[in-house]
């Protein structure tokens, strides 16, 4: 089947499984266009502090393949055919408006963090404890934007194993890292972080 949806005769255009797959290859590629700058950039900046163990690796490579190998493999091929089901136009349209909020986020908390961004768990020289913008009520506003992404990728991918393969994979690394990654801007930060702990959440305002 063609990515590029046909539009009906009154003009508007149909939510089909085709068109979610292309949704879903545009956000994926405008999540990278907003990351990469930020990757580039931070790597010019001395690291102070790091974890870089066999845990880290592994955590990151189950996230890449679950957010992103399987997916696309699904799109671009239709493997795993067998899990299949039935595409709801109405999944697609709320998969898209995930997607839309998934990437407003991403952009945001890059921008608000700056210099202290990285896609591992780094510190850098000068990193400041940032607890402006989208950081004011949450310590980790880019996991929840991939927690949305996830999502996302569920509602609009009709297949059981590439659908939620993000969700799986995402899971496992938020909830093996994320207890790390506060300790290290403890260690860091001091009472400073433990404050701002005590008046956010992690991932959801006023939730968790």
């Amino acid at each position: 089947m063609s990515l590029v949806a046909v539009a009906r005769r009154d003009g508007s255009q149909p939510m089909t499984a085709a068109t979610a797959k292309l949704i879903f290859l545009l956000a994926a590629a405008a999540s990278y266009v907003i990351r990469h700058p930020h990757q580039r950039r931070a790597r010019k900046t001395p690291v102070r502090a790091s974890v870089r163990d066999r845990q880290e690796s592994m955590l990151v490579g189950i996230a890449a393949v679950g957010l992103g190998a399987l997916p696309l493999v699904y799109v671009v091929s239709g493997f795993p055919r067998f899990a299949d089901y039935p595409f709801a136009p109405a999944a697609g349209w709320l998969g898209t408006a995930t997607f839309g909020l998934a990437l407003w986020l991403l952009h945001r908390a890059h921008r608000d963090l700056g210099r202290n961004f990285s896609a591992r768990l780094k510190l850098r020289e000068s990193h400041a404890l940032v607890t402006g913008g989208v950081y004011r009520r949450i310590r980790h506003p880019i996991y929840t934007a991939f927690w949305l992404y996830a999502v996302a990728q569920a509602l609009l991918l009709p297949n059981w194993i590439a659908g939620p393969s993000g969700l799986a994979a995402f899971g496992v690394l938020f909830f093996c890292r994320v207890g790390r990654e506060e300790r290290m801007m403890i260690e860091a930060f001091g009472e400073d972080y433990r404050a701002y702990m005590a008046r956010t959440r992690r991932i959801v305002p006023w939730l968790y």
